[in-house]
Order: C-alpha cells, then sequence, then structure tokens
C-alpha cells in the first residue's frame, strides 16, 4: 500500500488453491499470513467438483453417507462450503483483502488462467489433495500448478 514504509510488496495477489482437504485448510493460514505480512490480496479458488461433494458429504453428520453421484447444485453447494471454510480461516486469521473465485472446469488450468488474469505473484496449494495415492507424491493439481506456472508456487506439507 502506497505510504508504508519498510513493506515489501513481494505477495501482492496470492492465490490459494482450495479442496476442502486439510492441506488446504493450511495452504489458506500461510497465504493469510503472507498476504498479512506483505500487505497482498488474496484470492480463495476452488474449481467444484463431484469428488469434493462426495468427500463433504460423507464426513457430514446431517447426511446419511456419500452420494457418489452428487447433483449440480450439491457439487455448487459443496464448492461454496469450501470456500465458506477458506472465508471463515481469513477472518479468524485477521486477512481483510480477500476475494474468492469458483469456476468450472480443470482445477490446475483454471488456477493457472485466473493467475495469470490478475497477475499473481503467488499461488498456495496444499502438496496433496482429496485423492486417493500416497502422499509421499505431489498431487496431480499441485504438480501441475507447480510445472507451469508463470508466478512462485507454494506447497505446503
Amino acid at each position: 500500500m502506497p505510504g508504508d514504509k519498510g513493506v515489501l510488496h513481494v505477495f501482492r495477489q496470492i492465490i490459494v488453491g482450495l479442496d476442502g482437504s486439510e492441506k488446504s485448510k493450511k495452504a489458506a493460514h500461510i497465504a493469510c499470513d503472507l498476504a498479512k505480512h506483505y500487505a497482498g490480496t488474496i484470492t480463495l479458488m476452488h474449481v467444484p467438483h463431484a469428488e469434493t461433494a462426495e468427500y463433504l458429504f460423507a464426513s457430514d453428520a446431517e447426511y446419511d453417507g456419500a452420494n457418489p453421484n452428487p447433483t449440480f447444485e450439491e457439487i455448487e453447494e459443496a464448492g461454496q462450503r469450501v470456500i465458506d471454510a477458506g472465508l471463515q480461516i481469513a477472518d479468524n486469521m485477521g486477512c481483510t483483502s480477500v476475494n474468492t473465485h469458483m469456476p468450472h472446469g480443470d482445477p490446475a488450468t483454471e488456477i493457472l488462467a485466473y493467475a495469470d488474469k490478475i497477475e499473481a505473484d503467488l499461488i498456495v496449494t496444499g502438496r496433496r489433495g482429496l485423492g486417493g495415492i500416497s502422499s509421499l507424491v505431489l498431487g496431480s493439481t499441485t504438480q501441475r500448478i507447480n510445472h507451469m506456472a508463470k508466478c512462485g508456487c507454494l506447497s505446503v506439507m
């Protein structure tokens, strides 16, 4: 911000890729901390998919169990819950410059395209998301983002 002497503006635009996993929640915490430190803005992004809806509804006592075929509305609802959880983290951390974006498509493609559009300085993602493969291997979305991004990337363990 103009007039903030001594504050580096290294990370003025930070994107956080959220998928509802604990790693992505940790990514939101770290991004908020960086945004506060560098007077930056974070954009919480989630690309809704059936897998996210299945995961969230399976862990919710309000629902009877996983729905292997969630409707579009259920996918959207689950997506909004992921964004709302990210907004709650930002609020709890006192992070005030926060945007949200929830496009449809391939997560890595959408995050990379939006990063280019807003000229992001950093993309923060969880090292592994909701996928079932061992956590020793980077998630495919994170791996693609790290490989193709035109800005800095941080993969949170």
